[in-house]
């Protein structure tokens, strides 16, 4: 199990945060999202195998900027 840390930017309002959150958790592979508006954060728990590439994708399905993945 790995933890990310991604930053996203775009977020205005906790319904944004919660909707990159379902689009997180539906990456196969990811256990856990949660995302902050306070930080513009998102802490994820998934399998090693999730690539940064997926989260940034999943992130920019819902409509927002992944700036990073750590």
């Amino acid at each position: 199990m790995a933890k990310k840390k991604i930053t996203i930017q775009g977020m205005h309002c906790s319904s944004c945060a919660s909707n990159i959150e379902k689009s997180l958790k539906k990456v196969p592979g990811v256990k856990e999202a949660n995302v902050s508006l306070m930080t513009q954060k998102g802490i994820i728990e998934c399998d090693e195998k999730v690539s940064e590439e997926d989260l940034k994708k999943a992130v920019a399905r819902a409509g927002y900027k992944a700036i990073s993945v750590e």
